[in-house]
């Protein structure tokens, strides 16, 4: 089938493996729900995004991966030995990052709400700061600028560019309108630049743009990217680099399968961009940062966990699993789809769903799903659970939660 990503998950003789591994080996030592990372699919989609940067001539590519997406440290250690950098937005993301090793001098740091104690340590964290501050207001510049001037530092900063672009996504993921919170729209830009208080201990290195996650469309990005060289030709001062942003989907549908745009399709998109709306009109060339997160960690992950117990209420069917919502909250938030696989095919199928012990009838991934009919103690995995699985767990009804294992 068109654009199917690899995946660590695969049948042999009609029983699960992840990683060649036998899935109820795995399940034998370790207690139910748990997430399981695969190290040998991480490698391949940060080798193949980074691979394809370099094919289609992106300048100097820097990656810094969204940690939001999955902060494991085993995942962050990895991603550094890799060479990669981090996009945070908290004190507490940049904190795991740094603790993993990676370089101060590859991580920006996003978000719309930078207090003055975050602000204060990423200045001052390594012998430079920070590589960038993606400024997403102007008061933030400001105190930024003001922070700086107490500790006597210069501050790196980037413009988060609101390009005013509806990316085809989930509306609580989307983030690139001017309805949305985050960055800011090119005449506040533009009207900042010449306000010279902002400037005694700020430089400006850079502009940014990121539009939303689970992106499949690569119209929205392009246009986005058009809207970023507009305002980047517009500025005089030279800047060090452009930030493209991350957002990147994968399939976890059929239905996204038929219209995804694999990561070659997307440099291509990103190359051809900048080369249309900014190389061919300017000497001048910056490095390019990119931003992803779900695409690099989304396909190397699983939820596995068992049944506690079916149940039949008249024409309904329930598999009752140990898993929650407060262990996966997408399907609940986002009306996520999830593929859930049994730790052994048959071919007698039945309609099932398949639900949570969580007091909450949202607490469901998957209404009228054929599945074995499957007994207490049986084994299942969700699928695609290694971005926006673990980072977004809560302890929910006083539950505990799910351990993550690194293969």
């Amino acid at each position: 089938m068109k654009n199917i990503l690899p995946t660590p998950l695969q049948y042999k003789k009609n029983k699960l493996t992840f990683d060649g591994l036998f899935l109820d080996k795995i399940a034998k030592v370790r207690p139910t729900p748990f997430y399981l990372y695969s190290k040998k699919s991480l490698d391949f989609y940060y080798k193949s995004f980074t691979s394809n940067a370099l094919k289609h001539k992106i300048p100097s590519p820097l990656i810094c991966y969204a940690v939001k997406a999955n902060s494991n440290s085993e995942v962050l250690k990895r991603l550094k030995t890799l060479g990669s950098g981090a996009d945070v937005v908290s004190v507490g993301e940049l904190k795991k990052a740094l603790k993993a090793g990676i370089d101060p001098q590859k991580i920006v740091f996003s978000g719309v709400a930078k207090t003055e104690n975050e602000i204060l340590f990423a200045l001052n964290c390594g012998k430079r700061g920070i590589y960038s501050f993606n400024v997403e207001s102007i008061e933030e510049l400001e105190l930024i600028n003001a922070v700086a001037k107490k500790e006597k530092r210069i501050a790196r900063v980037a413009f988060r560019l609101n390009p005013q672009v509806n990316a085809k996504t989930h509306k609580h993921i989307s983030t690139g309108n001017k309805t949305h919170k985050f960055g800011l729209l090119k005449a506040d830009i533009l009207e900042a630049m010449s306000v010279k208080e902002f400037w005694g201990n700020t430089t400006l290195v850079g502009l940014s743009v990121h539009i939303g996650s689970q992106l499949t469309d690569m119209k929205a990005t392009i246009s986005a990217i058009r809207e970023l060289c507009i305002l980047a030709l517009e500025i005089e001062t030279p800047l060090e680099f452009l930030d493209v942003g991350g957002g990147l989907g994968i399939d976890y549908t059929q239905d996204d399968r038929s219209k995804l745009a694999s990561i070659e399709t997307y440099m291509k998109a990103v190359s051809e961009s900048l080369e249309k709306y900014y190389f061919s009109k300017n000497n001048h060339v910056p490095r390019i940062v990119f931003e992803p997160g779900r695409i690099l960690v989304g396909k190397m992950g699983v939820l596995v966990s068992r049944v506690v117990r079916t149940k039949t209420s008249d024409n309904a069917h329930f598999t009752i699993i140990d898993a929650g919502m407060n262990d996966l909250i997408r399907p609940a938030l986002y009306e996520a789809y999830h593929e859930v696989l049994p730790e052994t095919k048959s071919k007698k199928l039945i309609k099932t769903d398949i639900v949570g012990p969580i007091c909450e009838t949202a607490d469901c991934f998957g209404t009228q799903r054929s599945m074995p009919l499957l007994q207490s103690g049986d084994l299942v995995v969700i699928d695609n659970a290694g971005a926006y699985g673990h980072t977004m767990a809560s302890r929910y009804n006083e539950r505990e939660i799910a351990a993550e294992y690194f293969i």
